[in-house]
């Protein structure tokens, strides 16, 4: 996979990687696929069932070109997750048809056809993205949320302390997650797509080595990184527990309904700090930085598995796609 533009990948040179180059690009594991995202630009490479690579690449419209504010610390984090989470849809839905069910084209239904026919292809499409992201949200927040609000009513029946109820629901979120991602890792379809997010990983690694993009050079990097989604959501959960645990031994709420809908009115400043505790702990590489880091590496155990050579080629080849033109225009 060595082309020209392969030996220009790295966008610092080796001695500025070695100091510790860190880039902005990131990614996401698809269905046997990996879509990366850089400073301006968002590509999909999907391996399809002929063994043939399929690339997209698109230009990223930033929000924050438009509207400075969405730029600003805190907001910045609530307007990034949102963003990934639709950017992330589409390209699994755009991988996804590379795999029809019974390889067999699935014919459109009613509904899909009167909404194309309404509202054009495009937008309907735009439609379908939005409500799997509100959909996939909703099924967080419900799983990470208001389970273990429901649940944690039940240390009522043994005590009225607030203290023991929040201790409660914080063990229950930890248990839900990692119950969840050990699931999930179980899971045959989803051991390929953890191999793909493995592989993403080590491509990303490769480069901030200030190395060659080549199999050999990715295949010999490690498939636990920092700034991984994993890792952001292992903090969500955890600032969560410590602002949640304040608020309530401030305000105690103990109608569960309240308590799940004070949940919700936090929720925006709980994932503007996780994001940018994820942008500060991946700008520094110290014991402190390596201690708060480690729960969210671990979880990673769950959701990346080493790649095989065909799955880092996608990675490979996705990275390429977008990275910038001018030298550290990407580091972060």
């Amino acid at each position: 996979m060595e082309d020209k533009q392969t030996q220009q990948t790295p966008s610092c040179g080796g001695s500025a990687c070695s100091k510790g180059f860190k880039t902005m690009c990131g990614g996401q594991a698809l269905i046997e696929g990996s879509m990366m995202r850089g400073p301006r630009k968002q590509s999909v490479g999907v391996r399809r069932p002929d063994g043939e690579l399929e690339v997209q690449v698109k230009e990223l419209h930033l929000l924050k070109d438009r509207w400075p504010v969405v730029g600003w610390p805190l907001i910045r984090g609530v307007f990034s997750f949102c963003d990934s989470m639709y950017n992330g849809v589409t390209a699994l839905m755009y991988s996804a048809q590379f795999f029809p069910e019974d390889d067999e084209e699935e014919e459109p239904s009613k509904f899909e056809t009167w909404l194309e026919n309404k509202l054009g292809s495009d937008k309907a499409a735009s439609f379908f993205v939005t409500l799997a992201v509100i959909l996939g949200m909703g099924m967080s927040i419900g799983l990470f949320f208001l389970l273990p609000t429901l649940l944690g009513t039940a240390v009522t029946l043994v005590t009225d302390s607030m203290l023991v109820r929040n201790l409660a629901e914080s063990l229950l979120k930890l248990a839900i997650l990692i119950g969840y991602l050990a699931l999930c890792s179980r899971m045959g379809e989803m051991k390929r797509v953890f191999s793909y997010h493995g592989a993403e990983h080590k491509t990303i690694f490769c480069y901030e080595a200030g190395l060659p993009l080549t199999v050999e050079n990715v295949r010999r990097q490690p498939r636990h990184h920092p700034r991984c989604g994993t890792s952001f959501l292992f903090m969500v959960i955890a600032i969560s527990i410590l602002i949640s645990t304040i608020v309530f031994a401030i305000w105690p709420i103990s109608n569960p309904i309240l308590r799940f809908l004070a949940h919700l009115l936090m929720l925006p400043l709980i994932v503007g700090i996780s994001y940018e505790f994820n942008r500060w702990a991946g700008r520094h590489d110290g014991p402190v930085t390596r201690i708060l880091t480690a729960p969210g590496l671990w979880l990673q155990n769950f959701t990346t598995f080493e790649p095989d050579d065909s799955m880092i080629e996608v990675g490979i080849k996705a990275l390429e796609l977008v990275l910038p033109e001018v030298k550290g225009e990407d580091a972060w």
